[in-house]
């Protein structure tokens, strides 16, 4: 695996982190709070609407990468408690060196896959997960599942919430099947897309919502329609519709995710 930090033509303290011929992500080394892939504005949304502004969180993320959404956290809600696990060392070790948290950012990494990680954390013990788990271009299958999602659920707190990122284009079988089982797990679910996304003209990054009480759908959406590119979020009948009967993945069903037509895992 040639995994490389690469600099933004043209865009100083910009950079991707590429794995093989895949950029998974970007980042803004200057702005941390700059999200500069539109999938990581999207989950940022519902991250800005828990609590209280500046409230610190307590957060896990399963699928480290290049930490852009923990280099967020730090920056909007100081002294939260972060950890993320990633199941490549070499990203772990080409991110700490070429692209490090800034000084006083403390985020605890750990190598392995996030399932298992998952299966060992104790119960209701974050407030957030979010979900960006890809092995090379697609999303393995054991982490889609009604299994897989139960395990989050029991992680969370009483108030706690859910973001997981997937990619998909034609009729997002594979996005609404992942969809179905965050549904079928959680109290409150949504997804948010782009137009595009959601009529099959174009694959790209599908977001998706849980909350075991309830979702703060209304920020979520004022965010979302004020956006310069606007999304759809999906909630209620809407949600609804989207799933269109297709079943909730499970251990038995699952099947990874379709594979990108471009060497990209967001747009």
């Amino acid at each position: 695996m040639d995994v490389r930090i690469e600099p933004l033509p043209g865009m100083p303290g910009h950079v991707v982190l590429a794995v093989d011929d895949t950029t998974q992500t970007t980042l803004d080394l200057n702005d941390p709070s700059h999200l500069v892939d539109e999938y990581t504005g999207h989950i940022a949304y519902l991250l800005d609407a828990i609590g209280t502004p500046g409230e610190p969180l307590r957060v896990l993320h399963l699928g480290a990468g290049g930490l852009a959404l923990a280099r967020y956290v730090a920056a909007t809600r100081p002294r939260s408690y972060q950890q993320a696990v990633e199941l490549s060392r070499e990203v772990i070790d080409v991110v700490r060196r070429d692209a490090p948290l800034a000084k006083g950012v403390r985020v605890k990494i750990r190598n392995g896959d996030a399932r298992e990680e998952l299966s060992r954390a104790p119960d209701e013990c974050y407030r957030v997960i979010i979900a960006d788990l890809f092995h090379g271009p697609v999303v393995p299958p054991h982490v889609t599942t009604v299994e897989f999602l139960s395990e989050a659920a029991r992680v969370l707190t009483a108030n706690g919430h859910l973001a997981v990122n997937v990619c998909d284009g034609g009729n997002l079988r594979f996005a609404r099947g992942m969809a179905a089982a965050v549904g079928e797990v959680f109290t409150d679910a949504a997804a948010l897309l782009e137009p595009g996304i959601q009529k099959g003209r174009r694959f790209g990054n599908v977001v998706l919502f849980g909350a075991k009480s309830q979702l703060p759908i209304d920020d979520i959406g004022r965010r979302a329609a004020g956006a310069s590119f606007p999304s759809r979020v999906l909630h209620g009948r809407d949600f609804a519709r989207f799933l269109g009967g297709i079943p909730a993945a499970t251990d038995a069903t699952a099947t990874p995710s379709p594979t990108p037509p471009v060497g990209r895992l967001s747009w």
